[in-house]
């Protein structure tokens, strides 16, 4: 059963890492045996035939985008008082789910993606760049990457080239290169997880570590941009919901008759804040 948020305050310095770098470290974000509870609930899932939402890829990658509607088991995830904050400070509350990603990424060869010709460096939501052009595109949404499996050197992280999100123009790709100049991977533990916005420019590190990359990817956005995943209609009727997950999953502007009442979708998360 959920619980009420406590009011909380977004540490500073991750805040501070955020806006420089356009990623930043929320470090012992999630206890262990959650991980561990999580990282089972992933492995039986993907083990599945079930087709709704799956995401297979290049590479042998697998996953679902909307893993929250397969199983609640990743619930606890949705709201978590550890992450939240940061998020709604980077945002504003008028924000909810976009994308609840599960990405396996195989380990070992063969390899199509990161060699020269096809690098992966990317931003997420394309579609805003090309629509609104590369130096107008604005923050629009925020993920939060969750690393189920062991994080080892050589596992496959998500890589990152801070303060892309501020460039105007693509980062160049040194010829007979995969990586562009500056770019790192995070040096985190498997309880903490990685923030970054839309903007900045990141890739999938290459996975040598003889098992699947298992990674659980949140991606909160306002709530005018429309969810990559199937609405979680069913979901969000769970009476043990609090209304700030209510609000995540897609809370309405409506009055209990169903008449219009805007902005009401963001209450949940707007009055919790003016608490902190």
């Amino acid at each position: 059963m959920s619980t009420p948020l406590p009011p909380a305050t977004p540490d500073a310095g991750v805040i501070g890492a955020f806006e420089r770098d356009g990623y930043a470290v929320i470090y012992d974000a999630i206890p262990p045996d959650l991980r561990e509870r999580l990282l089972t609930t992933a492995e039986k899932l993907l083990a599945t035939n079930i087709t709704q939402g799956r995401d297979r890829g290049g590479d042998g990658k697998d996953g679902f985008r909307g893993c929250l509607n397969l199983d609640r088991a990743f619930l606890p995830l949705l709201a978590n008082p550890a992450v939240l904050p940061t998020v709604v400070q980077l945002l504003s509350p008028n924000i909810h789910l976009l994308s609840a990603h599960l990405i396996a990424l195989p380990s070992g060869p063969p390899r199509t993606i990161r060699i020269p010709q096809r690098h992966g460096w990317h931003r997420d939501m394309y579609g805003v760049t090309t629509d609104l052009g590369f130096p107008h595109t604005p923050r629009m949404a925020i993920k939060v990457a969750h690393y189920l499996t062991p994080v080892t050197p050589d596992c496959g992280l998500t890589m990152f080239l801070p303060g892309s999100h501020r460039l105007t123009e693509e980062p160049i790709v040194p010829p007979d290169a995969i990586d562009p100049p500056g770019a790192v991977t995070p040096d985190i533990n498997g309880t903490d997880t990685v923030l970054f916005e839309n903007r900045t420019w990141h890739t999938g590190g290459i996975n040598l570590s003889g098992r699947p990359r298992i990674a659980l990817m949140l991606q909160y956005g306002y709530r005018w941009l429309h969810p990559v995943d199937d609405p979680a209609t069913d979901l969000r009727q769970d009476p043990t919901l609090t209304p700030i997950e209510q609000q995540l999953l897609g809370l309405p502007d409506r009055h209990p008759d169903g008449s219009l009442a805007k902005g009401t979708g963001a209450a949940p998360i707007r009055s919790w804040w003016k608490r902190r």
